[in-house]
């Protein structure tokens, strides 16, 4: 069906979809701005176009710069990587219009569930657990006042449009309603031109567990188990790992059964995540739906040895999907973003060239990046420069492992971080992982008050 493949991104996802790629004999074209000429990702593919300058509104976030570099290199298919373009639901139409493939769901399902009103009510029809909130977008602080009495506080406002916790506002004083709807909306115009809330209840220190789901859109869907997301900063993720220290294999086998099942109901194809609150009593309940390949996908292939951007490629190919019964958890895996940043100046960005860079390596260790010692880190776009994901047989000596990988990771020139990772895997709430989603904000404030 396609022989050539495009991937619309950058950096060690541009990579990571490459490898596969060349797993199945498939050809690659990579596209880059002026700052990313000198990338990994522009050198390992077989072709390569420019599309811009630095900055992404006007190269990676450019439908008629990634069109155009297509049809100068022939490609028949388009994979989005994450972030940029890849839940845009007018660029997917626009590849599907100039019949170029488009490797992920149809356009029509990410709109659905990048609507976060829509995507409650769609869940709810296919039966999945939500937190009680409004029906739809609030026309009102009034309205939200009133709403915040009925379900009791805390209540949580959230931007229809919203993400990486822009337009998100947290109540906990019914006095604050207003004031805190009025800021949320505004924010959320700035950043998504919709300016457009929802009310919920808010559940207290919930843990972010999500189910990596893959379709073929015929309603067929599997899952590969589950992904603890909880130690996050700012609704930023930081640490991952799979299988989740709350999740026993009954909780498992109904939270997998729930995501399936929805991700059915909408004929869902290819890779996605079903992302869910997880409260202490073990009741789950909806929160969003990723209707693209994840950042923290490497723990889900470490503990169940699949491709999952190869079965991407795959599903649009029109290969079947694998059976529900030969996907099995072993081990245990961890990832740990390392970002340009530097995380006792309150995670400052820190670009710049890096002077030495010096990878870990033994046994269950994997490092997905598109840094080299030599080259310059640009100040345009998201900081993550590598994820380092270790696998054990058990989650303690996953740890251990991890942190012995973080020791052999030398990185000079720019700061990043990764002594703040080795920071976390010592405290004692992720050694017992005892944590939830807010759990890295209290250690730190707590810290910085010592």
């Amino acid at each position: 069906m396609f022989k050539k493949v495009l991937v619309a991104n950058r950096g060690e996802i541009a990579l990571r979809v490459m490898r596969a790629c060349k797993d199945i004999g498939l050809s690659t074209v990579a596209v880059f701005s002026t700052a990313d000429r000198d990338s990994l990702h522009v050198r390992f593919a077989d072709e390569s176009v420019c599309i811009g300058p630095p900055q992404a509104t006007e190269s990676y976030l450019s439908p008629r710069a990634i069109m155009s570099a297509a049809e100068i290199a022939g490609a028949d298919a388009i994979h989005p990587g994450y972030g940029f373009l890849a839940e845009n639901e007018d660029f997917a139409q626009i590849c599907q219009a100039h019949e170029v493939v488009w490797i992920g769901p149809d356009p029509k399902v990410i709109q659905m569930m990048g609507n976060k009103s829509e995507a409650k009510r769609t869940m709810i029809k296919a039966g999945c657990p939500v937190v009680p909130g409004s029906d739809g977008p609030v026309e009102s602080a009034e309205e939200a006042r009133t709403l915040a009495e009925e379900f009791g506080l805390p209540v949580m406002i959230k931007a229809v449009a919203g993400g990486g916790g822009r337009g998100m506002r947290l109540v906990t004083d019914i006095a604050n309603v207003e004031t805190a709807f009025e800021m949320a909306s505004a924010e959320a115009e700035a950043a998504f031109s919709n300016g457009d809330l929802y009310l919920e209840k808010a559940i207290v220190e919930p843990r972010h567990v999500e189910i990596q789901v893959m379709g073929d859109g015929k309603g067929n869907c599997i899952h590969f188990g589950e992904r603890d997301c909880s130690m996050q900063r700012r609704h930023q993720k930081l640490i991952e790992e799979s299988p989740s220290p709350a999740v026993s294999p009954e909780l498992r086998e109904k939270m997998g059964r729930t995501a399936t099942q929805a991700a059915a109901a909408i004929n869902y194809s290819g890779a996605g995540t079903m992302e869910f609150l997880l409260d202490r009593s073990g009741h789950f309940y909806f929160m969003e739906m990723n209707t693209r390949i994840q950042v923290e996908h490497p723990v889900t292939e470490m503990v169940t040895g699949a491709d999952l951007v190869k079965w991407q490629l795959l599903v649009a190919l029109g290969h079947k999907l694998p059976r529900q019964k030969d996907v099995q958890l072993r081990g245990h895996a961890i990832e740990c973003r390392v970002n340009a940043e530097d995380a006792a100046r309150g995670f400052l960005p820190s670009p710049g060239k890096v002077a030495t860079w010096n990878l870990p390596g033994g046994p269950g260790v994997r490092v997905d990046t598109h840094v080299y010692q030599g080259y310059s880190i640009p100040p345009f776009y998201d900081s993550l420069i590598a994820k380092l994901i270790v696998w054990g047989e058990t989650r303690e000596e996953a740890i251990v492992r991890c942190k012995r990988a973080l020791s052999e990771f030398i990185v000079e020139g720019i700061q990043t971080t990764i002594p703040f990772h080795l920071q976390m895997l010592e405290t004692e709430a992720f050694l017992t992982g005892d944590i939830h989603t807010k759990w890295v904000e209290q250690y730190m404030e707590q810290q910085s008050k010592s």
